[in-house]
């Protein structure tokens, strides 16, 4: 376990790895003995340090739901991290990736909350009930440390969440079996990768369930309004400048965005 004083060091250096787009060395390279428990509390202070700075928290984010993605991290759960009000932006809009270190995406969907959702003992119902409205997403994800790296350092790095883009059509939670909902991710045109949301714990609403009972150890509840993606059901696809990506949700409608 890290001292407060090197979980605060930690923190700065990746909040500035974000500010010079200039990827820091791994945590645990740095911070030899470093803990999953450490890492999250790393997160905890860079988020602190962004509210301070006056960003707004409108969510989370959940990742490696899927066994395989679990198995080559060396967990046995998913991992979360937030989702601040300058990390959205809009269906069809240019994205700068100099603003990135090592830009990514991922196929999404994202569960709005229509009231607090609070463990432990929240289940797949009590998400279902709690959600206002389901819709596709994309993350657009990062990576403040270098790679390669461990679970250590991209919880710290709030799990290499870096963007959202919502889009397509919204969708009460029980107006579709959600299990089903698929998409075909283009980069330029070619389908890169193509997936089910049953790919997500066997239901997209699991990972907020599981969401809601993890932050409840720490006194934190999902509040209303919040924005949760629930877990990528296809691999990452790396962008650069010049490329197009659109996300074809099917009757979901898509998503589109230009990395200029």
């Amino acid at each position: 376990m890290l001292s407060e004083a090197d979980r605060k060091t930690a923190a700065g250096l990746l909040i500035e790895a974000q500010r010079s787009v200039t990827p820091t060395e791994q945590l645990d390279i740095r911070f030899p003995g470093i803990a999953i428990a450490d890492s999250y509390a790393i997160q905890r202070e860079t988020l602190a340090a962004r509210l301070a700075q006056g960003a707004r928290l409108r969510g989370h984010k959940i990742g490696l739901t899927s066994k395989a993605m679990q198995a080559t991290a060396g967990i046995s759960e998913p991992d979360y991290g937030y989702l601040l009000d300058d990390m959205f932006h809009a269906d069809g809009e240019s994205i700068a990736v100099e603003r990135y270190i090592a830009p990514r995406v991922e196929v999404e969907l994202a569960f709005v909350l229509s009231r607090p959702l609070r463990g432990p003992g929240a289940t797949l119902f009590d998400v279902l009930d709690a959600t206002a409205y389901v819709q596709p997403a994309l993350e657009l994800i990062d990576g403040r440390s270098r790679y390669p790296r461990r679970i250590v350092d991209n919880i710290a790095d709030n799990a290499a969440a870096a963007g959202v883009v919502l889009g397509g059509r919204v969708i009460r939670p029980l107006e579709l079996d959600l299990r089903r909902v698929g998409a075909l991710l283009y980069r330029n045109a070619v389908i890169e990768e193509s997936g089910v949301a049953a790919a997500v714990l066997g239901h997209p609403a699991m990972g907020v369930a599981w969401l809601a009972n993890k932050l409840a150890q720490h006194g934190t509840e999902l509040e209303a309004g919040h924005v949760i993606l629930a877990g990528s059901f296809t691999r990452t696809v790396a962008v650069a400048a010049g490329d197009t990506i659109h996300a074809d949700y099917g009757e979901l409608g898509g998503i589109a965005v230009y990395f200029s």
